[in-house]
């Protein structure tokens, strides 16, 4: 019997999630380096074999642009170089190629990622004196200590091929990386309650999803028999299938953010503030963190790829997008919204949603739905507007309760509710 590829995936992330004891235990940057960078490789191999050589390809010839063009320009032809050849990777049948599997298309999708950001890394570290102009003191070299990117030839592959995230995300940035294998006693970096707090969730989603997979077959609507079926049963059906796709995406990113923890990776000290996919934003406080060799209490803010709650609770499309595949929403508002140049700002919204478009893949379905959503803000901003002037006390106070509510269920505190629910009547 043929083992399926969501069953592969989840004993990966289990694995995944086993070994990062190991990392967190290994002492040293170039030894965490290559442990990370070697399970990576060794992942690849034994998923996708010689379709090890698009991510091959794809992060030597963009380390190759970022060297030749340069820190002005670099992000800018990487960004042209990556998307060109997934497209290529994504239509090799049309050029008597084989298709690659399912799991090295995973690999190339967040690898994609990794090698446009780093070079934007690279390309805001040499404009980093101009962005700074006119800050207060001392803002310059701390953006240099805990935000400048350098990097060899060997720090480029291992962060291209380090195992966490690999798969499924989430997606980290090159600081972000260059932190955790420069940590100096991860060790101390509590993970394992942390660990257990984020996949408290997973036995749940899992039954659904099992559950769901076991009465509705996610095949049967690309059959000619589905289209016999009446309307009302196919529309019907979409219900079903879009739990089953949601369970199956929840499952998968809650372990990876999961693997992420227990190898102490996107680790930060809460009083830096960190943000998803961003990483610690007062920079003051982690430098004052780590000088003052007290306790710590960190976060993993910086990885935290799902918000669940607000993904099944959020009253807009917007908030919606926010709580979904949470660090990439990070990269693209990073690297493609505020990135548009001046002239087609007007249309960046769409920008963002065709590029979102062209990394998911080549499908017409793509197009249609992600190039709907600029539309579909618009309209919806269109009547918060309307309805809030309306009444703007009582659209503000749901806004409040609802936010509250879904926050507090994505923290594990869904019995201070009753409590809560009775202050906000007041």
């Amino acid at each position: 019997m043929a083992i399926s590829d969501d069953f592969v995936y989840c004993c990966l992330l289990l694995v995944s999630i086993a070994f990062g004891g190991v990392v967190k235990q290994t002492n040293g940057p170039r030894k965490r380096q290559l442990l990370c960078g070697g399970v990576g490789i060794l992942l690849i191999v034994t998923t996708s074999q010689y379709h090890l050589l698009h991510s091959l390809t794809t992060a030597i010839v963009s380390y190759i642009v970022i060297v030749t063009t340069g820190p002005r320009y670099c992000h800018v032809f990487n960004f042209a170089w990556c998307f060109t050849y997934l497209t290529f990777f994504r239509t090799t049948h049309y050029f008597g190629l084989p298709v690659s599997p399912p799991l090295a298309n995973a690999v190339q999708l967040l690898l994609t990622l990794r090698m446009i950001g780093i070079s934007f890394e690279i390309h805001d570290t040499h404009h980093m004196p101009e962005k700074i102009a006119g800050m207060v003191k001392g803002s310059l070299e701390l953006r240099k200590k805990y935000k400048g990117v350098t990097l060899s030839f060997f720090d480029f592959m291992m962060y291209a091929y380090c195992y966490a995230g690999l798969l499924t995300g989430p997606y980290y940035k090159y600081r972000t990386y260059y932190d955790f294998i420069h940590q100096s006693d991860p060790e101390k970096i509590p993970t394992y309650e942390l660990m257990l707090q984020k996949i408290k969730v997973v036995p749940v989603i899992a039954g659904l999803f099992l559950f769901f997979s076991y009465f509705f077959n996610i095949e049967y609507p690309t059959t000619a028999k589905f289209f016999e079926e009446p309307f009302w049963f196919r529309l019907f059906y979409m219900v079903p299938m879009f739990i089953i796709f949601r369970c199956r995406m929840y499952t998968a990113w809650v372990l990876a953010e999961a693997m992420c923890i227990t190898c102490a990776l996107g680790a930060y000290p809460k009083t830096s503030k960190p943000r998803c996919g961003q990483g610690p934003t007062d920079l003051q406080a982690l430098e004052d963190s780590e000088k003052s060799g007290g306790p710590v209490d960190y976060d993993f803010e910086t990885v935290h790829n799902l918000d669940i709650y607000g993904c099944d609770l959020a009253p807009t499309t917007k908030e919606g997008l926010k709580s979904w595949n949470m660090t990439v929403q990070y990269w693209l508002a990073a690297f493609t919204y505020s990135r548009v140049p001046g002239a087609l700002k007007p249309y960046r919204v769409a920008i963002t949603m065709a590029v979102s478009a062209v990394w998911h893949g080549i499908h017409p379905g793509y197009y249609l739905s992600f190039l709907t959503v600029p539309l579909i803000l618009m309209a919806e901003e269109g009547m918060i507007k309307l309805l809030r002037h309306k009444n703007p006390d009582l659209f503000d106070w749901a806004f409040k309760k609802r936010s509250t509510i879904a926050r507090m269920l994505n923290n594990g505190r869904g019995m201070e509710l009753p409590k809560l629910l009775i202050e906000l009547e007041e």
